[in-house]
């Protein structure tokens, strides 16, 4: 149903994207438009007639642009049904001209709080009122009036006037309900931000959270879930979800997910970093002086769970590593970096077994992540806790043991410090030379992933450093490592056992550093 045909458009826009073409598209249709303020001086100097709403209206803007709009033969105008007597009675009592067009989008508050110097005036002064009561007028009359709140709307809504004169009711739905959701995101802004103002903590009374989805996937974990992806509305900085894809098929859920905890494990380092994810724990990661040697780093630390990984960068990807990754044998399923270098595009999109398959995304800068508020759905509910992101400070660390480790093994231990809080606890890690070498994962018993470290490490285990998330229950933990030569050994502590724990270090003349800091990642 196509009800009724367009004669005017209000329209009141800060982003003028698209709004050129979609203005012309209108007159030469015959739709009159009525403006305000910024928006009809835009329209005007584009060469288009637009009706002022205060001429319209009879009452002027005021307070500085604060009013505008609001005003009886604007909202008459919107809310009127057309299938009404009495809505069409009033409107011809009091001159109330009926808009079939609303073309509305807000002040651009979540752009203003985002500058660091903002005030707390500006920020009121960004938060709209009269568009909001548009938008929300225009969307609850959608039986009548089309709302179009996004650029992106404009070419559809063009095309549908040009066949019929007017929208259907399908298209008019569909944008009512992008208008109500663009309304609830905006609130949520706001709200978010007044109550970062309040001195009680980052968990408000009422939590609210906006997103926007991005694109809806194949599917979920598992072929018969379905799955999308959404991004945070406001989000800022480098992301994933924000990731430029350069080549390869659609990612997969657990792609992302794995990709995210890769990039998670290399911007936290300094130097080049690279890092390979299997089943959302890193299986290899490793830190050097050039990209190239990091890389090789990371897939030497287990090689056989590597294939079929995905890997992460904190640099832009350069043909030498390229290269690397295109070796014969090696199969990787998505890779994530700054970007990458046109030689690096060039050998990892048109080898053969690269050239439609592997998933390149560019990421951009990873600056280091300020603290943030971490979200987990539980059912009926969400967990929310601050986002464990923050390095540890080297001040509160204490060697507990008789023997202090030796100055060439603290980078390794500051190294696997900062992987192991990104494996599955109960998180072991081992590592040598920068190098991840051996990682226990998601184990019940803390010795058992002990074991598995170990055993992924094999003779590279003599004189390397274990890293464990949480502290030892029982010194069995120390018994294993000392049988393979494990060097030196870094753990939160605050075990009951703890006193047994250090003796058994002792006894086998292995340095034990206490960081005071627990890193469960459940």
């Amino acid at each position: 149903m196509v009800t009724p045909s367009i004669q005017r458009a209000l329209i009141s826009v800060s982003d003028k994207t698209g709004l050129e073409a979609f203005a012309h598209g209108l007159i030469a249709r015959g739709i009159e438009i009525f403006s305000t303020g910024g928006t009809r001086k835009f329209l005007l100097s584009k060469g288009f007639n637009a009706r002022e709403v205060a001429e319209y209206t009879g009452f002027p803007e005021m307070m500085d642009g604060r009013l505008k709009t609001l005003h009886p033969k604007i909202f008459g105008g919107i809310l009127a049904r057309h299938d009404q007597e009495e809505d069409r009675q009033a409107t011809l009592e009091y001159g109330i001209a009926t808009f079939e067009l609303v073309v509305v989008n807000l002040y651009p508050f979540r752009e203003t709080i985002a500058r660091p110097d903002v005030t707390l005036e500006q920020a009121i002064e960004n938060i709209d009122i009269g568009g909001p009561s548009l938008v929300r007028a225009a969307a609850k009359n959608h039986a009548f009036v089309t709302i179009a709140t996004r650029p992106e709307s404009y070419p559809e809504i063009l095309e549908e006037i040009t066949a019929h004169g007017g929208t259907s009711l399908a298209l008019r739905r569909r944008l009512a309900g992008e208008a109500f959701a663009s309304t609830a995101a905006y609130d949520c802004a706001i709200a978010n931000y007044f109550a970062g103002l309040e001195e009680a903590g980052p968990f408000p009374p009422l939590l609210q959270i906006s997103l926007e989805r991005r694109t809806e996937l194949r599917y979920g974990e598992n072929s018969h879930q379905r799955g999308a992806v959404y991004r945070q509305v406001g989000a800022s900085g480098a992301s994933l979800v924000d990731a430029k894809q350069l080549n390869g098929k659609e990612l997969s859920y657990n792609n992302l997910l794995d990709l995210d905890n890769a990039i998670a494990i290399v911007r936290m380092f300094a130097a080049p970093a690279a890092a390979v994810l299997k089943h959302n724990n890193p299986c290899g990661a490793g830190t050097a002086a050039n990209l190239v040697d990091a890389a090789r780093k990371a897939l030497e630390g287990d090689p056989l769970s590597a294939f079929g990984g995905v890997l992460a960068f904190n640099r832009a990807v350069d043909a030498a590593t390229a290269e690397l990754l295109a070796a014969p044998g090696l199969f990787i399923e998505a890779i994530a970096a700054l970007a990458f270098a046109p030689a690096a595009l060039e050998i990892l999109t048109t080898r053969p077994k690269w050239k439609t398959n592997v998933r390149l995304l560019e990421v951009g800068p990873l600056a280091a992540l300020a603290p943030s508020i971490a979200y987990r759905q539980i059912s009926g509910g969400m967990l929310v806790q601050e986002a464990d992101l923050l390095a540890d400070p080297e001040a509160a660390w204490n060697v507990v043991t008789e023997q202090q480790p030796p100055a060439a093994l603290m980078a390794d231990l500051r190294f696997g410090w900062e992987i192991v809080r990104h494996v599955k606890s109960n998180a072991i890690v081992l590592a040598k030379d920068a190098a991840l070498i051996g990682c226990g994962a998601g184990q019940m018993s803390r010795v058992d992933s002990v074991e598995i470290a170990i055993k992924k490490a094999g003779e590279r285990a003599a004189g390397s450093i274990l890293a464990s998330d949480a502290f030892f229950p029982f010194p069995d933990s120390i018994e294993k490592a000392a049988a393979v030569g494990v060097a030196a050994v870094i753990q939160p502590g605050g075990s009951v056992k703890d006193a047994e724990v250090i003796a058994a270090c002792n006894r086998h003349n292995i340095p034990m550093i206490f960081t005071g800091r627990r890193h469960f990642k459940h």
